[in-house]
C-alpha cells in the first residue's frame, strides 16, 4: 500500500459509469472533509460532483449508502497478504493499517464516521455494515492459517481480525495520538501470541482464575500442533 493516497476519482480509469462513481466519492470525501457527517446531503455532494441528484438517489438511496461505498472503496488500497504464515500475514496487514491510519485525512473520516453512528441509527448501520464485511474478508487469513495447522480449528477468525484492529481504533479515537509501525508490530505480535494460546477458540478462551486453557493444561497446550511458545522467533516483529 502506498502512503501518497489519492481521493477516489483521481486518475482511475474506467468507462462513463465507473467515472461517475469515481466523481461521486471524490465528492463525498470532500464533503465530509469541510462539514463532516453532519452537513453531507445529496444535494451538496450532487453540486460539487456534476452528477443530477437523481442519479445519486437512484443508484445510492441515501448518504449512509455514500459513506458505506466511499469506505470500502478507501479501504480497497489496504491489502490482504498471502505469505503462507499467518504471523507475516498479520504483520503486513498491520502495517497496512498503520500506513493507511497514519494519513490525516483517513483517520479523520473514521472519525467523523464514528461520531455519527453515536448519534444516528443509519450512521450506525453504515459501520456494522462495513466493518462486518471487513472482518469477513480479513478472516480468510485465519482461515488459510487453520488449514495449515497453525492456530486451533475452533480459532473464530472475525474474533482475531477484531483484535487485530483495536489498538489502531483505540489509538485513533480514544488516546488520540499518531498511528504508527511501533503500534502495528506490537498489534501483530499480541495478537498471534494470543492466538496461538486458544484465546479466540469459540469454545472458550483461558481461564482468567487458574492461567488453564479449557481443555486443561498450560493456556499454551491451545497452540496449533507443533507450535513452541509464543514468544519464539516465529512471532512478527522477530528478525
Amino acid at each position: 500500500m502506498t502512503t501518497a493516497h489519492q481521493s477516489p476519482g483521481e486518475s482511475r480509469p474506467g468507462g462513463r459509469t465507473a467515472r461517475t462513481r469515481q466523481a461521486v466519492l471524490a465528492a463525498v470525501f470532500q464533503e465530509l472533509d469541510e462539514g463532516g457527517f453532519a452537513g453531507l446531503t445529496m444535494e451538496k455532494v450532487a453540486q460539487r460532483s456534476g452528477i443530477h441528484v437523481a442519479t445519486l438517489y437512484r443508484r445510492w438511496r441515501c448518504i449512509e449508502g455514500l459513506v458505506c461505498e466511499l469506505l470500502t472503496e478507501l479501504s480497497s488500497d489496504v491489502p490482504l497478504p498471502d505469505t503462507g504464515s499467518l504471523p507475516e500475514d498479520l504483520r503486513a496487514l498491520a502495517r497496512s493499517v498503520a500506513a493507511f491510519f497514519g494519513e490525516v485525512r483517513m483517520s479523520a473520516l473514521i472519525e467523523a464516521v464514528v461520531s455519527a453512528a453515536a448519534r444516528d441509527p443509519q450512521a450506525a448501520a453504515v459501520l456494522r455494515s462495513f466493518f462486518g464485511e471487513r472482518l469477513t474478508l480479513a478472516g480468510q487469513m485465519v482461515r488459510r492459517a487453520v488449514d495449515r495447522g497453525e492456530l486451533p480449528a475452533d480459532t473464530d477468525p472475525e474474533e482475531l481480525m477484531s483484535a487485530l484492529g483495536a489498538p489502531f481504533y483505540y489509538r485513533i479515537l480514544i488516546a488520540r495520538r499518531p498511528v504508527d509501525r511501533r503500534l502495528a508490530e506490537s498489534a501483530a505480535t499480541a495478537v498471534w501470541a494470543a492466538a496461538r494460546a486458544g484465546a479466540y477458540g469459540t469454545k472458550g478462551g483461558c481461564d482468567v482464575a487458574d492461567g488453564t486453557s479449557p481443555g486443561g493444561g498450560d493456556a499454551a497446550d491451545g497452540a496449533a500442533p507443533g507450535a513452541g511458545a509464543p514468544t519464539d522467533d516465529t512471532s512478527p516483529g522477530s528478525s
